[in-house]
């Protein structure tokens, strides 16, 4: 059992600052310890949305998170439990996540990736000499201690971490996310330690060339190569990786886990303890390249994952459907979810989301019809009998569905309407009925952020303090081919192609074409856009091109 917390209330210590993020059932809040004016960062979690597994599961957290304190992991200062609200005081780690870092340099080599792994392995080896199992160790997990040139990688989030004993390997249950997950646990065979590294050799290999060794849209098809083990080094991006690169991801993404490198071993392979000697250190600008993609993929697909979780009543961390002979089975929704196998509480009737997020980034933008995989929510009511009976349960069932379609139908218009408000503030560059409509945390990833994701209003305002409005008579936005997925009462994607026509200061007339994906949310009665993307060549704030010649 957890050591009981001490009693004392959280306020006593701590004054709370602004919010740094938000999950399901806890938001993460700057905090400042009163008696020294040190930063932290709480996890304030609500015990009362908790059932009695997810307290026990927030118990092992806080009890592994205590006896790891290492420089390469976020660690835990203190641990205080109060009447509805759980508060796990963590350190204050700045410098965002590690491959957000990466594409910032203005240099990056292989030794640089070797430097980055090496601490990952740390940190590994520290879980590990513990006797801890992390289980998810992904991009998402892995920060910089501060925004200082050469600060600490920091291992993070140790939700679906577990205590083994020795080198034991056991059943402990399906976790992890998709594309990181070892052969072993997709097999549901015992496991332990080796999945760690199974999960650094996934890590490596993006590290090395941006993009992940397993991948595919379809879960089955990807989960078959992780399961063969089917990867390779292509031409002609890993031409220029050193064959001791490619050795030591060998090593650790061998299928077999009794021969799979071990962390303490990898930390003495010579490409990393010997990297100035071994390690290239020619700039991989490709690498990055492809490594901004692949942060952007990971930004979008969690934007949108984000937002149909937190309308949905079922966990953020799976999500279950079900096979034609009535078993249960767990359905990735993207190679970034995060999975685990107890996590089936609060799934009501057999929902699938109308599109995953993996399909909507491959699409993005582009007008989405239903497919056969979209299966709608199970009511209870059954038909196909002969019976008055089973007539009248089936007349209820098409009055009711009656009842759902047009309701459905009214929320997509409503959806629909919204979009063509926001479209029109920006036609006459309304900046405060903009504001109205949008969340004031959008987020979005449009040609003019250059492959980055934007978060805030600062970055649309000087849009409309200098360009939106004062290039053109007259505009005109026409939004064509709308699809409007419904993710929930109170959530909404909308895809379409939006024609915008234009008149130029010297009476020229002007058209282009975009296409966009909004993410909708209702809070207090109210649409707000929360996350959209664009693809075009032609952004529709330069509205008149010819204006500036």
């Amino acid at each position: 059992m957890a050591a009981p917390a001490a009693c004392t209330r959280f306020s006593d210590n701590y004054d709370l600052k602004e919010e740094l993020g938000k999950g399901a059932f806890s938001v993460v809040r700057r905090c400042v310890q009163k008696s020294t004016g040190l930063e932290f960062a709480a996890k304030i979690i609500n015990t009362k949305k908790l059932s009695a597994r997810d307290f026990q599961k927030l118990e092992r957290e806080a009890r592994i998170c205590r006896k790891l304190q290492h420089p390469n992991i976020v660690r835990l200062h203190d641990s205080i439990q109060e009447e509805n609200f759980h508060y796990l005081v963590f350190d204050l780690v700045t410098g965002g996540e590690l491959f957000e870092d990466i594409v910032a340099r203005e240099f990056y080599s292989e030794a640089d990736a070797s430097h980055c792994i090496q601490q990952i392995l740390e940190s590994v080896n520290h879980c590990h000499t513990n006797g801890v199992v992390h289980r998810d160790l992904k991009p998402e997990n892995l920060l910089l201690a501060s925004k200082a040139k050469g600060a600490a990688v920091k291992l993070a989030d140790f939700g679906l971490a577990i205590e083994v004993q020795g080198e034991q390997h056991a059943w402990f249950g399906f976790a992890g996310t998709p594309g990181y997950l070892s052969p072993e646990v997709l097999k549901k065979e015992p496991y332990g330690k080796p999945v760690d590294i199974w999960a650094c050799g996934v890590i490596l290999y993006i590290l090395l060339v941006g993009y992940p060794p397993f991948w595919d849209e379809d879960q089955h098809r990807l989960y078959a190569q992780i399961k063969a083990g089917a990867y390779d080094y292509p031409s002609p991006e890993w031409d220029t990786v050193t064959p001791e690169a490619k050795n030591l991801i060998n090593q650790m993404l061998t299928v077999n886990p009794s021969k799979r490198i071990a962390a303490s071993e990898a930390l003495k392979h010579p490409w990393i303890c010997q990297r100035e000697r071994v390690a290239s250190v020619v700039h991989r600008q490709e690498t990055v390249d492809c490594l901004k993609k692949f942060n952007a993929r990971r930004k979008l697909k969690g934007a949108i994952l984000t937002t149909m979780l937190a309308t949905r009543n079922f966990s953020s961390r799976s999500i279950i459907t079900k096979k034609g002979d009535g078993s249960q089975v767990k359905e990735s929704t993207d190679s970034s979810t995060t999975l685990e196998d107890d996590d089936v509480k609060g799934i009501v009737g057999n929902y699938t989301p109308p599109q995953t997020p993996a399909a909507a980034t491959a699409n993005c933008g582009q007008p989405q019809t239903p497919t056969s995989k979209s299966a709608p929510v199970s009511f209870g009511f059954g038909s196909g009998s002969t019976s008055s009976a089973a007539a009248a349960k089936t007349t209820t069932t098409l009055s009711l569905s009656a009842v759902l379609l047009q309701g459905a139908q009214a929320r997509k218009q409503e959806v629909i309407k919204m979009t063509e408000q926001l479209l029109e503030a920006i036609n006459v560059g309304d900046y405060e009925a903009y504001t109205k409509i949008c969340d004031p945390h959008l987020t979005a990833f449009e040609p003019e952020a250059l492959g980055n994701l934007v978060e805030g209003m600062d970055f649309h305002k000087f849009y409309f303090d200098n360009v939106v409005g004062k290039n053109c008579k007259a505009v005109n936005t026409t939004i064509l081919n709308p699809t409007v997925h419904l993710l929930g009462d109170d959530a909404a994607c909308i895809a379409y192609v939006r024609l915008t026509q234009y008149m130029d200061k010297q009476g020229a007339a002007h058209s282009s074409q975009c296409e966009e994906t909004r993410i909708w949310h209702k809070r207090d009665n109210k649409w707000q856009n929360v996350h959209f993307h664009r693809s075009s060549n032609s952004p529709p704030f330069t509205f008149a091109p010819s204006a500036h010649k």
